[in-house]
Formats: structure tokens, C-alpha cells, sequence
């Protein structure tokens, strides 16, 4: 028997089972679109994207890649109140490792780098 991921889909199953229904469970993939809509926290006049995180929530994370991958030519970099937390408390994975691994600059609060607001030289982290 496959692990459901809860009680009430173990328990459907099993009545599904006992009563000679067949079914198929988790088999279907299908790709969806939500639509929202993103504000930039602070857009500098190179056209740097700037955003503010304190605590990194889960939906933060999803929305900044959705971002990324809708809007690849935007350059949006984060700035982190607290850059070495971890994601979760379980989790080894820092804001900033999360931040590296998926393609974003970052820096902490108190130490945005200078050439950011740089007209002429903004690829610095």
C-alpha cells in the first residue's frame, strides 16, 4: 500500500479497497499558474531591484523564484536582516545559502555593498 499524506486519504483508500473500487492514487501531474502580484520593496535608479527580509517565510521564498523565472532579466537582489538564520529550525540551510543556490545577490542590512547604487558597476556582491 502507498503512504498517503494523511489519515482521511489512508482511510479512503483503504474503504476504496474493501469495497472492491479501483483507483489510482497521486498518479496525475498537473502544472498551475496562481496569478498575483509582485511589488518591488525598493527599485534603485540603475534598475537594481532591492528586497527587504526579515523572517524568509516559505511563501517569500516560492514567490521571489516564480519571480525570477517569469522575469529572468529583471536583477533582483535581497537584502537580508539576518542573512546566517536558517529556513527552518531543522534545516542547515541558511538565507543566504538559499539565495546562492537559486541565482540571487544578496547582503545583510547593515552592509548593502556601495556599487549596488553604482550606476556603471552593479554585478558586485
Amino acid at each position: 500500500m502507498p503512504k498517503y499524506r494523511s489519515r482521511l486519504e489512508e482511510k479512503l483508500a483503504r474503504w476504496f479497497e474493501l469495497n472492491g473500487h479501483q483507483f489510482e492514487y497521486e498518479t496525475l501531474k498537473l502544472n498551475y499558474t496562481l496569478s498575483a502580484v509582485y511589488t518591488p520593496d525598493f527599485i534603485l535608479p540603475n534598475g537594481v531591484i532591492l528586497e527587504a527580509k526579515g523572517y524568509f517565510k516559505p511563501e517569500d521564498r516560492r514567490k521571489m523564484l516564480a519571480i525570477k523565472k517569469q522575469h529572468p532579466n529583471l536583477d533582483i537582489r535581497l537584502v537580508f536582516q539576518q542573512p546566517y538564520n536558517t529556513l527552518t529550525k531543522t534545516s542547515k540551510t541558511t538565507y543566504a545559502k538559499w539565495a546562492e543556490k537559486y541565482g540571487f545577490l544578496w547582503a545583510p542590512a547593515h552592509a548593502i555593498p556601495l556599487d549596488w547604487f553604482d550606476d556603471l558597476n552593479c554585478n558586485g556582491n
